[in-house]
């Protein structure tokens, strides 16, 4: 397939971040610049534009006299990352409780039912879909393109993680929880009880993936 000329590094870029998410390219996998040049058509230049991109966002490293790696999320990156986006995004829902109207809610409060009806049924992919649905909702509330791309930057590395929390036990339900938690918040204009709620809800899961790393048999034991 031929990209077209017109920022071609870009359209690059983007195939490749694709080819990250969808886990073609996997966590630690090198590169073959060569190789990917003949497979999209392109010179050497844009490729390496598109690498520079991709290892500015965090998705990629690059090793002297080796050549680009697929980076790989750490325990300890979760960690530090985690904390920091529960911080934004709680700064997210107590900007969205002081400018929600009542249409928007009304909106919010169906997206909550699905969601609901997606944890009642124990549909794990559909749920992630309402979830990533509300978040962005109450992103785009809050009306600061500041924290909506520094957000944007470290979902983007959380990604690499294929992270599944909801398939710690009983985290769907708790997951629900939390967000009715933060829906009643917005609903009464709390700000700060969103904001707190919020905060809880992506803290909590990072212990959900903590306990579920725990749970994982240890391979010296295979």
């Amino acid at each position: 397939m031929r990209l077209k000329p017109n920022s071609l590094h870009s359209e690059v870029a983007d195939q490749l971040r694709e080819r990250i998410f969808n886990g073609e390219l996997a966590p630690g996998m090198f590169l073959d610049e060569v190789a990917l040049c003949e497979r999209l058509s392109i010179s050497r230049t844009p490729l390496r534009e598109a690498l520079k991109v991709l290892s500015a966002e965090g998705l990629l490293r690059h090793e002297p006299r080796r050549g680009c790696f697929v980076n790989e999320v750490t325990e300890r990156d979760l960690d530090e990352i985690f904390p920091l986006i529960a911080l934004l995004e709680g700064r997210c829902a107590y900007e969205a409780a002081r400018h929600v109207n009542d249409a928007d809610l009304a909106t919010l409060a169906v997206l909550h039912d699905q969601l609901q009806a997606c944890a009642q049924a124990q549909q794990l992919t559909e749920y992630y879909q309402v979830n990533y649905q509300i978040h962005e909702a109450i992103i785009r509330l809050a009306d600061n393109r500041w924290l909506a791309q520094t957000i944007a930057d470290l979902r983007k590395i959380l990604r690499l993680a294929r992270l599944q929390s909801l398939q710690a036990p009983g985290r769907i339900g708790q997951s629900l929880s939390e967000h009715l938690a933060v829906l009643a918040a917005l609903k009464a204009r709390d700000a700060e009880g969103a904001e707190a709620a919020m905060r809880t809800h992506l803290l909590r899961q990072r212990e959900a993936l903590r306990d579920l790393a725990r749970q994982q048999p240890s391979r010296l034991l295979a």
